[in-house]
């Protein structure tokens, strides 16, 4: 099996924004599962939501590191 593509990883990012946008408009928001189940978010899960946004924004920019063919941290020390 492959590995997440860019496109994946930023259709999940996505999700996630528009569930953060949801909830910071006091509205519940349902999220389908990778098991094609269904969770229900609300205000209370805000840190969940953020940690997902936060997860899947490293994800893609990661995989956009990879695809220009940056794939290491480089330090200079004079």
């Amino acid at each position: 099996m492959a590995g997440i593509t860019i496109d994946q990883a930023q259709s999940h990012l996505d999700l996630w924004l528009a569930a953060d946008e949801a909830v910071a408009t006091g509205q519940e928001f349902e999220i389908e599962t990778a098991n094609g189940g269904r969770r229900k978010l609300r205000r209370a899960d805000a840190a969940e939501i953020r940690n997902r946004i936060d997860y899947w924004n490293g994800k893609v920019e990661q995989l956009t590191r990879q695809a220009q063919g940056r794939t290491g941290v480089r330090y200079v020390v004079r």
